[in-house]
């Protein structure tokens, strides 16, 4: 394809006569007898075709679907290891290159491989900034997230390594819930990467050599901690293959991105044949519904009045077949009666059991008083060290029975052993 400037230069060379049309006619003819020319240099996509190598709306909002569902239950764990706001947003779906993730992301940056062993055959990488990991870390160890100075180190990727671990076995399980079958992830594993020096992403997974699907979520863990962004990259093959199952799921095997056809008008049904007339009554001249003929009042005080029991005589031959209505019997209810059991048993049964139990052993432990230490101080523990007790000199120590309190007392000493009198009893 020629450039703007190159198509200028040749309209002046036409206009100042410089250029032949003739000759250049004749050029392009044997050019494209030659056919087409193939740089050398060039190197092919992999081979996933152009349907593969792209993402529709449809699949877009599907792989979505899925990661706002599996980022969901990952926030709710990361919430129980750090103890504190974890707020996972809804993800935005996009086809990248490496190119973009070297764009897009900050350098270095800690990237965590997600393999799935049963009901999925593929992975997946998540990608954190290396100042995030380390205020989950320091969060995870008791700290409150501001200790991030230091390089990373083996700690920080082992604790990563280990939140990451809980928290896509939680997506695992909600994909495993949407998908209805087993999903099971292998241990993930956390590297630093320096993005400046990996020109080819393939150097870190296959599929990042090519195209590849990338949903971004923004992370944020309390108000002021972390406000940041997670990266999930997908192959292609295995994002498509993850919305066209979310689609079976939720709306039938059928689905796609095309609409389903319109099913064919049914047919009408067809109109109920008509019941059979009522054979008409003998001696009966009156019509159903007007009653009798029209008679005048002194006609109709000479008739005899109708019995109820009798009915009229046109239907008769309905009531033929129907039983005769039993009357109801009388029936007896009496309120309902309930057997007392606030009384006491006769004979103090209870306090003669009680006697069964009194030779079962229970443990009775003294607890002088406790302390939390993070993991670093307890590391540092050497012969000597001193550890301060929650507990204030002179205050009652505490008396529990197989792990549960029920007495107070203060520490004495009886002859060469310690002892403890009871000064309260917790009831």
């Amino acid at each position: 394809m020629l450039s703007q400037d190159e198509i200028n230069a040749l309209l002046n060379g036409i206009d100042s006569g410089e250029i032949d049309i003739n000759e250049a006619a004749a050029e392009a003819a044997e050019q494209a007898a030659k056919g087409p020319q193939v740089d050398e240099n060039f190197k092919p996509a992999e081979a996933t075709g152009a349907d593969e190598a792209s993402l529709s709306d449809v699949e877009k909002d599907a792989i979505g679907e899925v990661g706002n569902i599996c980022m969901g239950s990952a926030a709710t764990t990361l919430f129980s290891l750090v103890n504190r706001k974890v707020n996972i947003t809804t993800p935005v779906v996009s086809l990248a290159t490496w190119e973009n993730v070297l764009e897009d992301y900050e350098k270095p940056a800690i990237f965590v491989q997600i393999k799935y062993t049963a009901g999925l055959d593929g992975n997946n990488i998540l990608v954190l900034k290396e100042s995030d990991v380390k205020v989950i870390t320091d969060l995870m160890m008791g700290g409150d997230g501001t200790n991030t100075d230091g390089e990373l180190g083996e700690l920080h990727l082992s604790a990563i390594s280990e939140a990451m671990n809980q928290m896509m076995g939680a997506s695992a399980t909600s994909l495993s819930t949407m998908l209805g079958k087993l999903i099971d992830i292998s241990p993930p594993e956390a590297s630093s990467v320096d993005l400046s020096a990996v020109t080819d992403g393939s150097e870190i997974a296959p599929f990042l050599g090519g195209a590849f699907a990338k949903i971004t979520f923004r992370m944020q863990i309390d108000d002021d901690l972390v406000d940041s962004t997670l990266m999930q990259l997908y192959p292609i093959d295995f994002a498509k293959f993850l919305s066209e199952k979310f689609l079976e799921t939720m709306m039938g095997p059928d689905s796609g991105s095309e609409p389903a056809p319109e099913p064919a008008p049914a047919p009408a049904p067809e109109a109920p044949a008509p019941a059979p007339a009522a054979a008409p009554m003998p001696d009966m001249g009156m019509q159903p519904q007007m009653g009798m003929p029209q008679m005048d009042m002194s006609q109709m005080q000479g008739m005899p009045m109708m019995q109820p029991q009798m009915g009229m005589p046109m239907m008769q031959p309905q009531m033929q077949g129907m039983p005769m209505m039993q009357p109801m019997p009388n029936m007896n209810i009496q309120p309902a009666q309930f057997q007392n059991f606030s009384g006491t048993y006769a004979g103090g049964g209870e306090q003669a059991n009680i006697g069964l139990i009194m030779d079962v052993p229970l443990e009775v432990t003294v607890e002088l008083g406790r302390t939390k230490k993070l993991i670093s101080e307890i590391l540092d523990f050497t012969p000597g060290t001193i550890i301060e007790l929650e507990k204030i000199a002179g205050e009652p120590v505490d008396v529990l029975v197989n792990g549960k309190l029920v007495a107070k007392g203060e520490v004495v000493v009886i002859e060469e052993s310690f002892g403890v009198r009871v000064t309260d009893i917790i009831k």
